[in-house]
């Protein structure tokens, strides 16, 4: 997990005029990371809390999950390593989170599906750091009716085309986002380099411009150790499984 402290020049986080563009569009020039824009279209990226913290929101994030297109409409995609340790029913997610506020609803995570080493608590795979969550629903209706879904790809090739990373630092109260174009690291992680994503930002998606997530940040050091460079597992076969597992659960 990305646990450096939080060290970005106020110049990067000045959030231009560009930062108001949609998320699959990029917030700006490439390699620069600013503030994300409030609403839409970042409001299907979201930070996850303790279920004990759904009545005190600010401060209490610690790791981001985006919505991806399910049958039910009720899943997000993060890191494994944001969800081992419990069967993540203590766990909420709050889409578009900001400044202590939940404009969209606190959703509850009714079941998670981790990677069977993950699940086992066995050793950490970093080509296995992708999970998801299935969450409940909130006034009869489901997450992703409610903000919208990106659609999750698997077997796309690393540096197709530029993405964009948008995530939840823990010392912020606001997401920041930045595109560049990922790079392979061996044939199963891939590397984004973008300032200012530390602790928290695990489970960050990565979007191309089709509105798809092919990356997750985590894998390579839980995400990396440093602010400025990011990782992702190369989404495969395992991860496509995973998917299919979950966006089937009823």
């Amino acid at each position: 997990m990305k646990r450096t402290a939080w060290v970005v020049a106020a110049a990067l986080l000045a959030a231009p005029s560009a930062s108001a563009a949609a998320a699959d569009d990029g917030p700006g020039p490439l390699g620069t990371t600013v503030v994300a824009s409030a609403g839409r279209p970042f409001a299907r990226i979201g930070a996850l809390f303790g279920a004990d913290r759904a009545g005190r929101l600010a401060g209490g994030h610690f790791c981001t999950a985006s919505v991806v297109h399910s049958p039910h409409h009720d899943l997000v995609v993060t890191a494994a390593h944001c969800l081992e340790g419990g069967d993540g029913t203590d766990l909420v997610f709050v889409p578009g989170y900001r400044d202590g506020k939940a404009p969209y609803g606190i959703w509850h995570v009714r079941r998670q599906f981790l990677p069977d080493g993950w699940a086992a608590g066995e050793d950490e795979d970093e080509d296995s750091d992708v999970a998801f969550a299935v969450l409940r629903p909130r006034g009869g209706r489901e997450v992703e009716d409610v903000v919208g879904a990106y659609r999750f790809v698997a077997g796309t090739a690393v540096g197709a085309t530029a993405v964009t990373l948008t995530g939840y630092p823990n010392a912020r109260e606001a997401p920041v986002t930045c595109s560049n174009r990922p790079r392979a690291r061996g044939a199963t992680q891939q590397r984004l380099t973008c300032p200012g994503f530390t602790g928290g930002t695990s489970g960050s998606p990565w979007v191309n411009g089709d509105g798809e997530v092919v990356g997750v940040l985590g894998g390579h050091e839980q995400g990396g150790t440093t602010a400025d460079v990011s990782y992702s597992v190369v989404l495969g076969r395992e991860a496509a499984a995973l998917y299919r597992e979950a966006a089937a659960d009823p």
